[in-house]
C-alpha cells in the first residue's frame, strides 16, 4: 500500500501493478487485482490450462489435482467421523468440468466499516465475488491485516474507539470519498446503531443489514418482546413493560417468583445484569442495574425475566428479504457462559434431536415471517429451553 493525499486528507490506496495499469483507469476506481498467492488465497479454484481438458503430465502434482486431493482427504475425514459412506471416486479425476460463474455484483465497491477477523473475512468474500473493498483504520491499526487485505484503505483518526471505529460520520465519508456504495458494519461498533443505518440511507449507500426500524425495535428487549408477544411467540415469563417505578419492579419480580434476572433493555456483554435469589437483594441489585446500565449504553430502564437455572441457550439465525419470505440457517448452542457471555458456539447444537432441530428451525422461521416487516434482512433468534419447553428471549 502506498500513501496517497487528496484534499488534505491521507489515505492509503494498492498501487497498480505495470502489467495491470490501463489508461482508462481513473484515481479512486476499482484497480484489477493481482492473481492471489496461494498463501493467503482463502479457497483457490483450480482451473485447467487453455484448450486443455486435463492438467498436463509433469514430474509434480498439479496445482488442480493436488486441490482435488487435499478437498477429497478433508472429506473423507469428515465422513469417517460421521460414519456415512466414502467420497465418490469421481472425486480424483484429473478433469472437472468448470464450475458455474458468479452472478455479477451489483455493488461494486464495499467498505467494511470494522477491523481484525471480521473485517478480513467480508473482504475474502468481497474479493471471491469480484467487488472491490474499502478499509477503515485508527492509528494503532496502520499496519493491520485487513488494512493490508483491502484495495484501499482510509485512516479515520486515533486509536480510541470513539474517534474512529465509532466516528459514524467519517466512516460515511470515506465511502463517499472512495466511491463505495455499500458498507458492511461486521459485527460490534456500529452495526447495531439505528442512527447510523439511517445515515447510510439517508446519504444514499446500502448498509449491508437490517433497516433502521428493526434495529431501533428488536435492539430495544421490551420492544422485542412486545413484539413477539403480540405475534404469539412464548415468552420468558417476566415484566418488560415502560413503568420503571421501582415498587411496581418489586410488585412484579413477585408475581413472577424467584429467583428472577434483572437486565437493562439495551445493550449487551452481560454488562448490567443482575440475578436476584430473594426480595430483600432486589431493591438494591436494580439501582445497581440501573448504574451500570445508564454508564454503559446511556440508557437505564430495565426488564425482569424468570431466571432459569439450567438451560440451553441455542441461537437460530434467520434471513428475511422485504417481500415476506423467511429462511432459517440453522442453530447454534452457546450455552457456555462466563459472566453472561458466551465462551464458545457450537454449530450444530450437541444432543439435540433431528426432530427437535426442525422444530426449533420452523419455529424461528414462522416467528420471522410473522413480523417480517420488523426483521428483514437478517437477524437472530433466541432460544432458552428447560425441560422441552421452548422460550424466546
Amino acid at each position: 500500500l502506498e500513501e496517497e493525499e487528496t484534499s488534505g486528507t491521507r489515505r492509503l490506496v494498492r498501487p497498480q501493478s505495470p502489467r495491470l495499469s490501463s489508461p482508462a483507469t481513473a484515481p479512486n476506481q476499482t484497480y484489477p487485482r493481482p492473481d492471489p498467492s496461494p498463501r493467503h488465497s482463502a479457497s483457490p479454484t483450480p482451473q485447467s490450462p487453455p484448450h486443455h481438458t486435463t492438467p498436463p503430465r509433469s514430474a509434480h502434482t498439479p496445482p488442480a489435482m493436488a486441490s482435488r486431493l487435499l478437498r477429497l482427504h478433508h472429506q473423507l475425514r469428515r465422513r469417517r467421523h460421521h460414519g456415512t459412506s466414502p467420497v465418490p471416486c469421481r472425486l480424483l479425476s484429473s478433469s472437472s468440468a468448470p464450475e458455474p460463474p458468479l452472478p455479477s455484483p451489483t455493488v461494486e465497491k464495499v467498505l467494511v466499516a470494522n477491523r481484525g477477523e471480521i473485517a478480513c473475512r467480508v473482504m475474502r468474500t468481497a474479493r471471491r465475488l469480484g467487488i472491490a473493498t474499502v478499509a477503515v483504520y485508527s492509528d494503532a491499526d496502520r499496519a493491520a491485516l485487513h488494512v493490508r487485505a483491502a484495495d484501499e484503505a482510509v485512516r479515520l483518526g486515533l486509536p480510541p474507539a470513539r474517534e474512529s471505529y465509532l466516528n459514524a460520520a467519517a466512516i460515511v465519508d470515506a465511502a463517499l470519498r472512495t466511491g463505495a456504495k455499500a458498507i458492511h458494519p461486521g459485527y460490534g461498533f456500529l452495526s447495531e446503531s439505528a442512527d447510523f443505518a439511517q445515515l447510510c440511507e439517508s446519504e444514499g449507500l446500502t448498509f449491508i443489514g437490517p433497516p433502521p426500524s428493526a434495529i431501533r425495535d428488536m435492539g430495544d428487549k421490551s420492544a422485542s418482546k412486545r413484539i413477539m408477544g403480540a405475534a404469539g411467540v412464548p415468552l420468558v415469563p417476566g415484566y418488560h413493560g415502560a413503568d420503571q417505578d421501582i415498587e411496581l419492579l418489586k410488585l412484579e419480580a413477585d408475581k413472577i417468583g424467584y429467583p428472577v434476572l434483572i437486565k437493562p433493555t439495551h445493550g449487551g456483554g452481560g454488562k448490567g445484569m443482575r440475578i436476584v435469589q430473594g426480595p430483600d437483594d432486589f431493591v438494591d441489585s436494580v439501582r445497581s442495574a440501573q448504574r451500570e446500565a445508564a454508564a454503559s449504553f446511556g440508557i437505564d430502564t430495565l426488564l425482569i425475566e424468570k431466571y432459569i437455572t439450567q438451560p440451553r441457550h441455542i441461537e437460530v439465525q434467520v434471513f428475511c428479504d422485504k417481500h415476506g419470505n423467511a429462511i432459517h440457517l440453522y442453530e447454534r448452542d452457546c450455552s457456555l457462559q462466563r459472566r453472561h457471555q458466551k465462551i464458545i458456539e457450537e454449530a450444530p447444537a450437541p444432543n439435540v434431536t433431528t426432530e427437535f432441530r426442525a422444530h426449533i428451525g420452523e419455529a424461528a422461521v414462522s416467528a420471522a415471517k410473522l413480523v417480517t416487516t420488523v426483521l428483514e434482512q437478517w437477524s437472530l433468534l433466541w432460544i432458552l429451553f428447560q425441560e422441552n419447553s421452548i422460550s424466546w428471549r
